[in-house]
C-alpha cells in the first residue's frame, strides 16, 4: 500500500465533508484517482483529482470553479476550460498534485441560468461586473471553505497554490491552509475574452500581468486559429506569499 493509498482508504474526519468514494481515474492528461465528497452544508458533490504522493509540503494545488461553458462545451468568453487542461498537464508533468473540482461555483457562484443571463448583458456592453449587479446578484458569491475541508482530510499541510485570484489565497490561509506560493496559471487572451479578463484584473484584483502586452494595441491574429486574435506568447512565474 502506498502513502497516498493508506490516506485515502482512512475515514474522512472534516467536519463539513463526508468523503464517500475513491475511484481510479483515467484521463489523457494521465492517471488520477478521483475522490468524491459531499458537502454536508449545502449537498453539493465534489470530486478531488489526486495525483501521484500527495504526503508532501508545498503541494501543487488548483481550486477549480465549475464553469460548464468553458471546461465542457469550450466557450472562448472566459479563459476556464484552458486553465483546467493546463492544470492538469502542469500537475502530471510536476509528478504529484491535486486539482478540486468545485460544483455550485457556475458563473462565480450564481448558477446557470442567471451566468447566460450575465453573458447576454456582456454582449450588449456591460462588463462582467455590472451584469451580475444589473441581475440583482452577488459579484462573487464563491465559497472555497469546502476546499480546505477537502485538503484537511487528504492530509495536505500546505499548497502551492495554481491561480491567479488572491481571494482563494486568502481563503485557504483563513481555514488553516498554508499556502507558499501563489503560481500563476496565465492564459493567452483572445479577441472574445479580452474585455472579460481586463475586468477581472481591474475590478475583482486578478493578478493578470501578461494582460500589459495587449494594453492600448490590437492583439495578435494567428491564421492558424481561424482568425482568432491571441497574444502570442504564455508567462508562468512562481509568486511567493
Amino acid at each position: 500500500m502506498t502513502e497516498i493509498d493508506g490516506v485515502l482508504a482512512g475515514k474522512a474526519h472534516s467536519a463539513g465533508v463526508e468523503r464517500v468514494v475513491n475511484a481510479p481515474l483515467p484521463t489523457v492528461y494521465g492517471d488520477f484517482q478521483a475522490v468524491g465528497y459531499l458537502d454536508r452544508t449545502r449537498g453539493d458533490e465534489q470530486v478531488a483529482l489526486v495525483y501521484g504522493d500527495i504526503q508532501k509540503d508545498g503541494m501543487l494545488t488548483r481550486l477549480h470553479s465549475e464553469c460548464l461553458t468553458g471546461d465542457a462545451f469550450g466557450s472562448r468568453h472566459c479563459e476556464c476550460g484552458p486553465q483546467l487542461s493546463t492544470a492538469l498537464r502542469e500537475i502530471v508533468a510536476e509528478g504529484r498534485g491535486i486539482l478540486i473540482y468545485l460544483r455550485g461555483h457556475e458563473g462565480r457562484g450564481i448558477g446557470l441560468l442567471a451566468k447566460l443571463q450575465a453573458m447576454k448583458l456582456q454582449s450588449e456592453g456591460l462588463d462582467t461586473v455590472e451584469a451580475n449587479l444589473a441581475l440583482g446578484l452577488p459579484v462573487d458569491a464563491r465559497d472555497y471553505g469546502v476546499a480546505a475541508e477537502m485538503l484537511h482530510d487528504l492530509g495536505v499541510r500546505s499548497v502551492r497554490l495554481l491561480s491567479n485570484n488572491p481571494r482563494k489565497r486568502e481563503a485557504l490561509l483563513r481555514n488553516g491552509i498554508k499556502v507558499d506560493a501563489q503560481v500563476p496559471l496565465l492564459i493567452p487572451p483572445c479577441e472574445d475574452n479580452i474585455t472579460y479578463l481586463r475586468t477581472k484584473r481591474e475590478r475583482l484584483d486578478h493578478d493578470l500581468p501578461h494582460l500589459d502586452a495587449v494594453v492600448g494595441r490590437p492583439l495578435h491574429v494567428d491564421r492558424t486559429r481561424g482568425g482568432r486574435a491571441a497574444w502570442p506568447s504564455r508567462t508562468r512565474a512562481v509568486r511567493a506569499v
